[in-house]
């Protein structure tokens, strides 16, 4: 077992001053707290925000759909393609990979 898959099996990130996994809310306080200290100003600050963007910065790194899919818990596939279409990133389309693929021709 590597020091990854011991880490994500440790249980809950968030958590608050009892060593307690965070509600939703506490999460949503923390992170406007947080963003505030750091003059970040964004519209509906949320911690879902974090998540979104740990699997689109994966996704822009090349991750796998698999290996994004396994990291973010997502038990359908469908939910980790929706962040990878929600990009438009059309260099990353299987029709546009299989295309140039060919025309190199390899």
């Amino acid at each position: 077992m590597t020091a990854l898959s011991t880490a994500a099996n440790a249980g809950p990130i968030l958590r608050n001053a009892h060593n307690v996994r965070m509600d939703r809310h506490a999460a949503s306080w923390r992170l406007r707290t947080l963003a505030d200290v750091a003059a970040v100003r964004m519209p509906r600050m949320h911690p879902h925000m974090l998540r979104h963007t740990f699997v689109t910065t994966m996704l822009d790194a090349g991750v796998s759909l698999r290996d994004v899919r396994i990291a973010a818990r997502h038990a359908d596939p469908r939910t980790t393609m929706r962040y990878d279409r929600a990009r438009k990133n059309l260099d990353r389309h299987p029709n546009y990979i299989l295309a140039a693929y060919m025309a190199s021709g390899t």
